[in-house]
C-alpha cells in the first residue's frame, strides 16, 4: 500500500480521525468502475479524509482494489482493516463544514 506520502505521525492522526468515520464509498463486484473513481473524487475533494468498504472476500484482491482506487484518485492509502480502507487526499479549498479534518481542528 502506498503510504509513503505521509509521516507517520500525520497517518496515526488521520487513523484517529477516521476511527469515528462511517465508510461513504462502497465497491462492489464490479471493482472500481469509473462511477466509483467519480464518487470518490467527490467525497475526497469534500472530506479530505473517507471511509471505502471493499466488497471482496479475497484479501490480495482487496488490497490490489484499495490501491487501485488510491491512485485513480490520486489520494494515500492511510489504513486498511479487513473489508475497510482509508483514504486520504488534501483539498486546500475545502469546505470547512464538509472537511473531516477541518471538524477535527486539524489540518496536516
Amino acid at each position: 500500500m502506498k503510504t509513503d506520502k505521509l509521516a507517520t505521525r500525520d497517518r496515526k492522526r488521520l487513523r484517529q480521525i477516521a476511527h469515528h468515520l462511517d465508510p461513504v464509498i462502497a465497491v462492489g463486484d464490479q471493482g472500481v468502475s469509473q462511477a466509483v473513481i467519480a464518487e470518490t473524487e467527490r467525497a475526497l475533494d469534500d472530506h479530505e479524509l473517507i471511509k471505502v468498504r471493499v466488497h471482496d472476500a479475497d484479501r490480495e484482491e482487496r488490497a490490489r482494489v484499495a490501491e487501485a482506487l488510491a491512485e485513480a484518485c490520486n489520494a494515500v492509502v492511510v489504513q486498511s482493516i479487513g473489508r475497510i480502507v482509508v483514504l486520504y487526499r488534501r483539498n486546500p479549498e475545502a469546505e470547512p463544514r464538509l472537511s473531516n479534518l477541518a471538524r477535527f481542528g486539524i489540518m496536516p
